[in-house]
């Protein structure tokens, strides 16, 4: 699958799973295990299988309905209603109902795989997640019916609006002059990060993919990043200062750019963490001439890693200093030497570009580490000089956010020429 094919997925199981964007905000699936962590019990109809809505003939069952609120709370969401599943369930019939007049199908080895990738989610594998649905009572016909809708709806997007949605060269030079002028665009964000150290790798990777399915909301990343984010933002709620565009790495650039305020980026692994933003805000400056950005830093190698002494030691060295010059005249015994070097943004690697992209001239990070050492890293300085991005990954960015807005408008045709009821009462 490829990238944008799997932003896509991403945003609509978000759709599927919550209704009209609603929330799942952090847990979920464990390994091995199932986690059901609300003690409010799941409304029952006296009748499962009487209509909870028809759509177009279609009926939607309380029943089906029963399922899908325990499905997800199963996932730890802290706002599912009747109400909003029976609306995801509505919004589904009409999608299926679309997919079988284009013709659109799924094969078996299609649908095992869709679930496949599903499981990947929980760090399950399929079987072991279906019966460990089952064991709380979620049929497998739910999970199945879950992915083979999405699949469906994400075929039929495909076929109906693919040729549609081609990125010109005139949009992606735009994108990238965006990215590139360092004087015209600056965006306002909030992180999450999570380290992928080797003890935590599988199961913050795993993580990084929940939340960002889940998490539909700013309020609902700020308590996430308060919750697992290990960055020096983490306190509050992740949130960033306003950052030049161009002092980020061209993978961040090419996520964030394709996002609407209030949305949030599917997960960039960035070698020593995996991190996610939520975009607040982007501002388009006065032009300036475009040219790329040199970066100079110095930096402290501190002996323990992420411990709390190497932490502390930081610290200390943080609060003993004002500039990189000041570096020069520490006492860094049991410290590495200071190094200090100018490189090109797109020499630097993209961790550290992202660090950097951060701070003001003196200003320091802490967040990024070895296997051994603590990175004490300083900003000295900026220069200016040109710039280049990915033009392929950009493009596909801009083609799956192009994707994601014709399957929302044609949702909505879908459900204005639509004949839905409700019981009353």
């Amino acid at each position: 699958m490829t990238s944008s094919l799997a932003g896509f997925m991403r945003h609509v199981q978000r759709r599927l799973w919550t209704g009209a964007r609603g929330a799942l905000l952090a847990g979920g699936l464990t390994v091995g295990a199932l986690s059901l962590t609300t003690s409010t019990a799941i409304a029952q109809s006296a009748n499962p299988f009487a209509a909870a809505a028809t759509v177009n003939g279609t009926v939607v069952t309380n029943f089906q309905v029963q399922q899908r609120v325990l499905f997800l709370t199963l996932l730890r969401s802290p706002g599912v209603s009747q109400e909003a599943i029976t609306d995801a369930l509505i919004d589904e019939a009409l999608q299926l109902q679309a997919a079988r007049s284009a013709g659109v199908t799924l094969s078996p080895e299609e649908l095992e795989a869709g679930i496949a990738e599903f499981a990947t989610r929980t760090n399950l594998e399929p079987d072991a997640l279906i019966a460990a649905l089952g064991q709380e009572g979620v049929a497998a016909e739910t999970l199945r019916d879950f992915v083979r809708n999405g699949a469906l709806w994400r075929s039929l997007v495909q076929q109906r609006f693919g040729p549609r949605a081609q990125i010109s060269e005139a949009e992606v030079d735009r994108a990238l002059a965006l990215a590139s002028e360092r004087g015209s665009a600056r965006i306002l964000l909030s992180e999450i990060a999570l380290p992928l150290t080797p003890e935590l790798s599988e199961e913050n990777e795993a993580l990084a993919n929940r939340l960002s399915d889940t998490i539909n909301s700013p309020a609902a990343f700020a308590a996430a990043a308060q919750r697992y984010s290990a960055a020096s933002t983490a306190p509050r709620g992740g949130r960033l200062d306003w950052v030049p565009l161009g002092n980020l790495p061209p993978q961040v650039v090419g996520q964030v750019l394709t996002l609407a305020p209030g949305e949030i980026s599917a997960p960039i692994n960035l070698g020593p963490f995996i991190a996610l933003f939520l975009l607040r805000d982007l501002e388009e400056l006065s032009a300036t001439p475009p040219e790329t950005l040199a970066v100079e830093y110095a930096e402290v190698l501190i002996p323990g890693g992420r411990t709390e002494t190497a932490l502390l030691a930081a610290q200390d060295l943080r609060d003993s200093v004002d500039t990189c010059e000041d570096l020069y005249g520490q006492d860094l015994s049991g410290l590495s030497p200071v190094t200090r070097q100018s490189v090109l943004q797109s020499e630097l690697s993209q961790e550290l570009a992202l660090e950097l992209a951060k701070l003001d001239t003196h200003e320091v990070s802490t967040m990024l580490s070895t296997d051994t050492d603590l990175r004490f890293i300083m900003l000295c300085g900026r220069s200016s000089e040109i710039a280049e991005g990915a033009r392929d990954q950009i493009r596909g960015q801009l083609r799956q956010q192009r994707l994601v807005s014709y399957a929302d408008g044609f949702l909505d045709e879908l459900r204005a020429d639509a004949v839905i009821a409700r019981p009353q009462g």
